[in-house]
Parts: C-alpha cells; structure tokens; sequence
C-alpha cells in the first residue's frame, strides 16, 4: 500500500531527524530496514512506543566487525535509497562511504542528514535542533519581546527542517535515477532546511516589512489579531485575523467595535492598544466559551490543546488524524492519497527483530547466518 510501495530504504539508526525520515517514507509504502547497532539501548525501552521504527525491519549489526559493511553493501545493493545521519567521515571510515555504495549500486540515492551539513566550519561539530534553528534567525524570533527564546520542542529543526527535507530529497534524486539510471548523494543539513522554511520571513524582510526585533512583527506575536491569550481558566487560545475581513469579524463577534480597532489593524503604533483590549477580553470568559463562540467561524481561532487534547478534539477524530496500532494511540500517515492511501504497515520494530529474515532476503545461507552470529557480527 502506500504510493512509494516498491521502494526500499536503508536506514542506518540514530536519533532525531534520521528515524523521522524513515517513517515518513515507511508510512507512505517504501520498504525500510533499519541496521540498528548491536547491543544498542533503544532511545524508548517498550518498543511498541517507539513510533518513529513503526512499519520498519530491523537488523542489528556490529559495524565495527569485519564482515558487518558487507551485510550492509548487500542491502544497498537492492536498496534505492539510503538514510545516514553521523558526522561527516563516520560512514567512511566503517566503509560505508558513498563512493564506496554508488559503486555497489549506481543508482543508489545516498542520502546524508546531518545539522550542520557535509562541509562548512561547523560541519564536524556535534549541535542538536536548538542549535540549527538559532543560526538560521528562526529562533531569535519565537517568544516575548524582553524573553528568552521560546524552544521549538524539536519539531522546527529536527522534523521541519530536517526529516522533511531528506524526505524530499531521496524521492526526486529516486525519480531523477529511475529516468537517469544514476544515484548521487543528497547533503541534507538541517540548517539549510531551516534556512529555506524562513524564505516568506526574508521576502517581507527584503520590502521593509519585517522588523529584527523580536515580538516586533505581524507574524511573530507583537499584532494583536495573531497571538495567543489567555482565558478565565488559565487556558489559552489563538486568533490569526490577518486578512481585513477576518480582522473585521473578529471584532464584531467578540464585541470590539466602535473601540477605534477597526481602521488600525495595520497601524503598528496602536498594536499596544489593540493587545491590551484583546488580552482583558479573552479574559473574561474560559476556553471552551470561547470555542462555542468562534471555533468554526472565519475569525481564524483555535484552543491551544495538549497533545492528550488534541488526540480527542472533534475535528481530528473527524479526519482520522491518530489512529490506534497495537494498543497505541499515535498519528496516522499524511499527507492523505485518494488511491493509494499511507498505512502503518506493522507495530515499530525491535532492535534486531527481524536480523534473520533481512539476511535470508540478502541471500545468505543458513550457515553464512550462523557463522555472523558466531563472529558477532549480527
């Protein structure tokens, strides 16, 4: 199932970005195997909650064995597309390194994910999702004008930036090979991600229309109709009136005409104003009043809800966005495809779990698998 059935990934295990890829691609039909290390400490200890390994195979290896980058080459071999997420040399000196795959598989994709990217002063540097988003300005604009930074919770860096962008880049360089017969290697670094997700930041930047201090923007929390508030209950819930219509009715709803707001929306001097009517408005009433109120209109709201909340909320049971593996409430696959829908294929996968089908589906006989285990390779 799935629109990327037939393809086959090869994952080498890791954290952050690298297992999200793969799932991406995994929950869409391709074929994943992940070559987990040998004796490794999952990042999750029940494996069924580790939803990022969902629908995947996995065979655990101890690479710095003689023999281990064999069983890997025989992988790649049938492979169409590779995820590596260390830094870079690593995958060299295991002999693992492009120049080595491509000559296995000429059309094999290889894919490197990585923060900084394959080359630049940082390049050989560690850094984490906090780091990526920093150095490309995304960061310097999240929170309160005379706050801290608000952290992004891995989600803008690692996922946005990263997975999203490898994803991305393995199915066209899959596509270019399939017309081409020729792999290549695509250098995914999540700065450059991060760099390319600010681009409508840097075109209203260009016109003026962007200031770089922080809360000082339409977007980044300093206009009063596109923020976040909090209500009587302590909850908080969102407005993002930006088009002039929307802004108009959200007045009008919530009881704030003839207050002077309706001519300023764009007049940044009265945001202060307009911020300190809305913030004692919203105050007045709790987050599920205001929802009966606006939820559903043209205003541009939503409750700010927990992910426990968000799983139960009507409008994402209506679209199927979590789905139920295994005893385990978790999101489904998007984006949705009329004809050939995404599915999560099987429950994630243990370390190693499946090392005995994977080398059997390599061809390795009965007595080559034991000779691995013997040698502890597998």
């Amino acid at each position: 199932m799935g629109p990327l059935a037939g393809l086959r990934i090869v994952e080498m295990a890791g954290i952050g970005p690298g297992p999200v890829c793969g799932m991406l691609l995994a929950d869409l039909g391709a074929e994943v195997v992940v070559v987990d290390r040998k004796g490794a400490t999952p990042l999750v200890a029940e494996s069924r909650h580790d939803l990022t390994r969902r629908g995947k195979h996995s065979i655990a290896l101890d690479l710095k064995q003689p023999g281990a980058a064999e069983v890997v080459l025989r992988l790649i071999e049938q492979a169409d597309g590779l995820i590596e997420g260390f830094r870079p040399g690593v995958m060299e000196r295991l002999g693992l390194g492009p120049d080595v795959c491509l000559a296995r598989n000429s059309r094999l994709v290889y894919g490197r994910l990585t923060g900084w990217g394959q080359h630049g002063p940082l390049a050989p540097a560690a850094g984490h999702d906090l780091n990526y988003v920093a150095l490309t300005g995304i960061l310097h604009h999240t929170g309160q004008r005379n706050s801290a930074p608000t952290l992004p919770a891995t989600i803008v860096g690692d996922v946005g930036g990263g997975a999203m962008f490898m994803a991305l880049g393995l199915v066209s360089g899959i596509l270019n090979a399939r017309q081409t017969g020729q792999g290549q290697v695509v250098d995914a670094a999540i700065t450059d991600g991060c760099a390319v997700m600010a681009t409508l930041m840097h075109s209203v930047r260009l016109q003026g229309h962007w200031s770089d201090r922080r809360q000082s923007n339409f977007l980044d929390g300093a206009a009063p109709w596109y923020d976040s508030y909090q209500c009587s209950d302590g909850e908080w819930v969102t407005v993002g009136a930006l088009e002039p219509q929307f802004y108009q009715l959200l007045l009008e709803t919530c009881g704030l005409t003839g207050q002077g707001l309706e001519a300023a929306q764009f007049d940044a001097r009265r945001w202060p104003e307009g911020k300190e009517k809305f913030a004692a408005l919203f105050r007045t009433r709790t987050r599920a009043e205001w929802c009966e109120l606006l939820e559903g209109t043209d205003v541009c709201f939503a409750p700010v809800l927990n992910l426990g909340e968000a799983m139960e909320h009507p409008h994402n049971r209506a679209r199927q966005a979590y789905v139920e593996i295994d005893g385990v409430r978790q999101p489904a696959p998007a984006p949705r495809f009329s004809a050939t829908p995404g599915e999560i294929g099987r429950p994630p996968a243990a370390v190693g779990a499946d090392t005995q089908h994977v080398l059997e589906s390599l061809g390795f006989s009965n007595s080559e698998a034991d000779e691995l285990a013997r040698t502890g390779v597998v």
